[in-house]
C-alpha cells in the first residue's frame, strides 16, 4: 500500500517537473527508479539507474586519438607510500584531539595532530614537511609497524608512471629517486635510468580517514587522507637534471612534470633560486615536446606565484584539483580570491571563472598554457584553448571515469557501489552570469565556449566505501592526457 503511494506522489512530481523544465525529465526518470529501488529493494526498475546509463555511455564516448603519444617521460618525485589509519596511528603515538588548526610546516607531533583533525574535519585532503628528522623517523616505523600498514608506489611522478605503463602503446621514462623498495613495486615495463636508482628510499606517511570517520569532536564527512614526509631529495628536485638529459636519448613526444610542491621544504631563498634552475632548465626542451605539470597541496603563496610567472610559460597543459585551484587565484589575486574555502561541492560557475583566468594567460601570450584539467570529488572540467587539443569529451570521461573505478578498486564502473552527487544543471559563471549547462545519462559531457576557451563537464560517480583515495588525482590527469590529442602548439 504504502509503496503504490510513494510512487503515485514521486510520479506526480514526475509530471510537475517536465511542464516547468523538460529538459530535466530524464534525470527525474533516472531518481525515480532509484527511489523504486530504496522503497522496495524487490521491485526491478524498467530501465537501468542513472549510475549504470552514465558508464555505458561514458564507454561509448571514450575513443583512443588518432595519435598516440608514444613515448613519454614523467618525473620527478618519487618514494614508497606508507598507507595508515590515521587516527590509528596517532593513538599509538600517544596523540590526543587537539583543536590548534592547520599549520603551515609541520614541527612537532602535536602540530601533526592538530593539522591532521583541522583537514578531517573538511574532509579535504593536504599535505606537508615535517621538519624534525628525527621525529619524523619515529613516526615512520610507529606506522610500519601498525598492523593494518601497507607499502604503495608513491609520489606523483611514479604514480603518473605507474597508470600510463598499464597501456602496451606507451613506453614510460621515470626520472626520480628511486630506491630498492620503490623499484621493486614499479611496474617492471617502466624504463629508469642508472642515475635515478639511489640506495635508501623516501618515505611518505599517508594518514587516511573514512566518510564518518571520528576524532575528538570532530567527524570527517568524506573519505579523504593527510600527508607528510621530510623528503630532502624530493624537496629538492634532485632528478630533474637526470630527467631533462635523458630525453635526447629517449625522445619522448610527452614530458610529465610533478613534485614543484615538495620544494616547501627548502628555505625561502634556496626554494626562489631552486625554482628559478627549473624554469630556465625546463625552457631547454625542444618545442616539439608538450610538457604537463602536475600540481599538488601547497601553502607557500611566494612559490605559487612563481610557478605561475616562471614555469607556467614553459608548459602547455596543467591538472590541478579545487585546493590547488582556489590557492592559485588566492596567490595571485584572480576571480574569487577572496573565497575563504570551499563549502561542500565547489560552485561549477566559479571554477570555470578561475579556469577561463588561467588560460585567458595564455590567449594574452603571457602564459603556454593551452590546457587544464581540473578534478573534485563530485565533478571534472577539462578547458581548453580553441585549435590546440583534440579528443577532450573522450579525455574528461576517462578521467572521470577511473577515478570512480580506482577508488573502489576495480577495472571498471560498479553501478551498485557508486553514487552520483554532481549537480545535473549548473550556471557555467558567475562573474558575468553564463548560461545554463545541463547534464543526463544520455549526454554526461556539457561543453559550452567562452572567448576561444572550451569547457569539457562530466559527473563523477563517487565510489559509496572507497578501497584508497591515495593517488586518484594522478590516475585522473594520466588517463586524461592519455586520451587527450594535441594539435601544433
Amino acid at each position: 500500500m504504502w509503496v503504490k503511494v510513494c510512487v503515485g506522489l514521486v510520479a506526480m512530481a514526475v509530471g510537475l517537473l517536465y511542464q516547468l523544465q523538460p529538459d530535466l525529465l530524464e534525470a527525474a526518470q533516472d531518481y525515480l527508479s532509484s527511489s523504486l529501488q530504496s522503497i522496495s529493494p524487490g521491485v526491478t526498475p524498467s530501465h537501468p539507474s542513472l549510475e549504470e546509463a552514465l558508464s555505458t555511455t561514458w564507454d561509448a564516448l571514450i575513443t583512443a586519438p588518432a595519435k598516440h603519444w608514444g613515448k613519454v617521460a614523467i618525473g620527478v618525485n618519487a618514494c614508497v607510500d606508507v598507507v595508515v589509519s590515521g587516527v590509528s596511528l596517532l593513538k599509538a603515538l600517544g596523540l590526543s584531539p587537539q583543536p590548534g588548526g592547520d599549520h603551515l610546516v609541520l614541527n612537532t607531533q602535536e602540530e601533526l595532530a592538530e593539522t591532521f583533525q583541522h583537514y578531517m574535519q573538511q574532509g579535504a585532503a593536504a599535505e606537508r614537511f615535517y621538519s624534525d628528522a628525527d621525529s619524523f623517523q619515529h613516526i615512520s616505523r610507529t606506522a610500519s609497524q601498525e598492523p593494518e600498514a601497507k607499502h604503495f608506489v608513491g609520489g606523483n611522478a611514479a604514480l603518473i608512471a605507474q597508470r600510463l605503463a598499464t597501456h602496451p602503446d606507451l613506453e614510460v621514462l621515470l626520472c626520480g629517486p628511486i630506491g630498492p623498495k620503490l623499484h621493486e613495486l614499479l611496474d617492471e615495463r617502466i624504463v629508469v635510468p642508472p642515475a635515478s636508482l639511489k640506495e635508501q628510499d623516501e618515505y611518505h606517511l599517508i594518514l587516511e580517514y573514512k566518510a564518518g570517520e571520528k576524532w575528538g569532536s570532530g567527524q570527517a564527512p568524506a573519505a579523504s587522507r593527510f600527508i607528510f614526509s621530510h623528503d630532502l631529495s624530493n624537496g629538492a628536485m634532485t632528478s630533474l637534471e637526470i630527467l631533462l638529459s635523458s630525453l635526447e636519448e629517449f625522445q619522448p613526444k610527452l614530458l610529465v612534470l610533478s613534485g614543484l610542491h615538495m620544494m616547501e621544504g627548502l628555505s625561502q631563498e634556496a626554494r626562489a633560486n631552486r625554482l628559478q634552475e627549473a624554469a630556465t632548465a625546463l625552457s631547454d626542451v625542444p618545442l616539439d615536446i608538450l610538457i604537463h605539470l602536475e600540481l599538488a597541496s601547497m601553502t607557500d603563496g611566494d612559490l605559487m606565484r612563481g610557478i605561475i610567472h616562471q614555469v607556467f610559460p614553459v608548459i602547455s597543459s596543467v591538472g590541478l584539483n579545487e585546493q590547488e585551484l582556489l590557492f592559485l587565484s588566492q596567490s595571485s589575486s584572480g576571480p574569487h580570491s577572496a573565497l575563504p574555502a570551499w563549502s561542500g561541492i565547489p560552485d561549477v560557475g566559479i571554477v570555470s571563472d578561475i579556469l577561463f583566468w588561467i588560460l585567458k594567460g595564455s590567449v594574452r601570450g603571457d602564459s603556454a598554457l593551452t590546457r587544464v584539467h581540473f578534478h573534485t570529488l563530485a565533478y571534472h572540467i577539462l578547458a581548453t584553448v580553441d585549435g590546440f587539443w583534440e579528443n577532450q569529451v573522450a579525455a574528461v570521461a576517462a578521467g572521470a571515469r577511473i577515478a570512480g573505478a580506482q577508488a573502489c578498486a576495480s577495472e571498471i564502473i560498479e553501478p551498485a557501489k557508486v553514487t552520483l552527487k554532481s549537480p545535473l544543471e549548473f550556471s557555467t559563471s558567475k562573474t558575468d552570469m553564463g548560461p545554463t549547462a545541463r547534464v543526463s545519462a544520455k549526454e554526461p559531457v556539457a561543453v559550452w565556449s567562452k572567448d576561444g576557451v572550451t569547457f569539457h563537464f562530466t559527473p563523477v560517480l563517487i565510489c559509496k566505501e572507497p578501497v584508497r583515495t591515495v593517488g586518484l588525482g594522478d590516475a585522473i590527469s594520466a588517463e586524461g592526457l592519455l586520451f587527450s590529442e594535441a594539435k601544433t602548439q
